[in-house]
């Protein structure tokens, strides 16, 4: 078995290293940086638009609207991304399946930025009323399109290049990076929320927004330079790359696909609605925006090394057991946590949000960074993990928040109602633990789906056998005719007689 692709790791069993090993530490080296700097730039994208939503843009954007109101309108937008998302894992997951994981990235990269940078330009509602909206939603369908295959392909590329030993620590390493992201946007937001109103409501909301553009000038820089995943090139020498993943995905990994879905639930469900949902719920009960923005900034800190520890772990015990204890904890803070939260209090805030987000979300994204794409066979990984991960986007994330604030909004600010949302997210993941294989140790060069049996890879020794007998059917046919041809062109020495004699022995013998 090997780490990476069909070849063993360079690095495991070696003294000293070899120019192939140090090849492969500088490609690992920078795969690490290439999609830690992207997962940092897609969720600083989107946590930033998640907490400009809750705190500032129903003002800015939908100023008729009362506040309640323009709260789930500015929620709206937010989710009007997440509906672009799985049209982008489409096109950008089939395009990574076909043509490769680096050039997609590439381009990902450049949308996502480049429509968060817009935003910081957009001119208010009051500037120029109802087109004001209609841009933003724009911009958000642009951004959600590229961020359809980031993730899925950061994902995928870190799997494919780890060593199979510590996959799954390597593998959660980038998604580091999606607390980084989530640090940086909250800390920016917490700092210009210490600005009086009038200032931040002029001109201040826009600086997070256009200070995106540096991310943006790294994430493309290190991804040039990125070697393409050994998996995929290894499908490329063998001209096994598949012409039409999407029609494999459908005809041999529906089952897959909606696993997949269920593991993203509590996740990613669970990831918005703590970050978004839950600060300006605690708003509202007389926290202040500085220390809603702080609580989630607090749990990203934290984040950052329970992340990669989830990882180590599923190396050990298996990423089944990692996940479903991740899930667990989602489950068990969603009643007191959203009941705590009424209470105003800044110590709450702060020990709720980073359970939720730091011991529940993040010991099920640290397991899901090498357990997604080892679910998946190496000829369709890219757009399964994308297709997983976009659905379960619009199901849990996307909708998550716009329909959190409408059971409030319902309900009278009722803590119970986000409570059991979150409780059913948490169960729905629980309970789909049970019913997807163990993967920590798979083959990703392997072309099918974990737990089915090889339809499309006869083994190397069932080629063999039949390369042979093909010879030897060859060699018989090959045989019989030079014998016949000779009969029925006897030399001049034999006689008729003689020549029919032998041509009927012959032929028995031959049969």
């Amino acid at each position: 078995m090997n780490g990476y692709g069909t070849q063993s790791n360079p690095l495991e069993g070696s003294d000293a290293p070899t120019d192939k090993e140090r090849e492969y530490e500088a490609n690992l080296r920078r795969a690490t940086l290439a999609t830690s700097a992207g997962s940092a730039l897609e969720y600083y994208d989107f946590a930033l638009y998640g907490l400009a939503s809750a705190l500032i843009f129903g003002k800015l954007f939908f100023p008729a609207l009362p506040s309640s109101l323009a709260l789930i309108a500015s929620f709206a937008t937010f989710g009007v991304g997440f509906l672009a998302r799985p049209l982008g894992a489409l096109v950008f997951g089939s395009i990574g399946d076909r043509l490769g994981r680096k050039q997609v990235l590439i381009t990902t990269i450049l949308l996502m930025g480049g429509s968060t940078t817009l935003i910081g330009l957009l001119p208010t509602g009051e500037q120029i009323g109802m087109w004001a909206p209609i841009l933003l939603v724009l911009l958000r369908l642009i951004q959600g399109f590229g961020a359809g295959a980031e993730q899925a392909g950061s994902t995928t590329l870190m799997a494919e290049y780890a060593p199979v030993r510590s996959r799954g620590f390597i593998s959660a390493l980038p998604f580091v990076g999606i607390y980084l992201g989530t640090l940086l946007s909250s800390g920016v937001v917490a700092l210009v929320s210490l600005a009086p109103d009038s200032v931040l409501m002029s001109w201040l909301w826009r600086v997070p927004f256009l200070v995106s553009i540096m991310l943006i000038v790294l994430s493309v820089w290190i991804r040039e330079r990125l070697a393409e995943s050994p998996t995929f090139e290894t499908l490329k020498s063998e001209d096994n790359v598949s012409e039409h993943p999407l029609k494999e995905l459908l005809a041999d990994s529906k089952g897959m696909v909606l696993k997949g879905i269920g593991l993203r639930m509590a996740e990613n469900g669970g990831s918005y609605l703590f970050q978004t949902l839950a600060v300006s719920f605690a708003v509202t009960y007389g926290l202040t925006k500085t220390w809603g923005s702080l609580a989630v900034a607090v749990a990203s800190v934290v984040a950052l090394f329970t992340v990669p520890w989830a990882g180590h772990l599923s190396d050990i015990y298996g990423r089944r057991i990692v996940y479903r204890i991740g899930a667990a904890v989602v489950v068990l803070v969603s009643f007191p946590g959203w009941y705590l939260l009424t209470k105003g209090s800044i110590a709450a805030a702060m020990v709720i949000i980073t359970i939720a987000i730091s011991f529940g979300v993040c010991i099920m994204l640290g397991s899901q960074c090498a357990f997604m794409p080892e679910l998946f066979g190496s000829r369709r990984r890219y757009i399964g993990v994308a297709v997983s991960r976009e659905v379960s986007a619009v199901l849990a994330g996307g909708i998550a928040p716009i329909l959190g604030s409408w059971l409030l909004y319902v309900t009278h600010e009722s803590w119970i109602a986000p409570a059991v949302y979150v409780a059913v997210l948490g169960l729905i993941t629980f309970v789909t633990t049970f019913f997807v294989p163990e993967t920590k140790g798979r083959d990703l060069s392997a072309v099918e789906d974990a737990g089915q049996t090889s339809k499309a890879s006869p083994s190397n020794e069932s080629i063999a056998f039949t390369n042979i007998a093909v010879k030897k059917t060859s060699m018989a046919e090959e045989s019989r005719t030079a014998i016949l041809g000779t009969i029925e062109n006897p030399i001049p020495a034999i006689t008729t007689a003689e020549h029919t004699d032998i041509k009927n022995a012959a032929k028995e013998q031959i049969a």
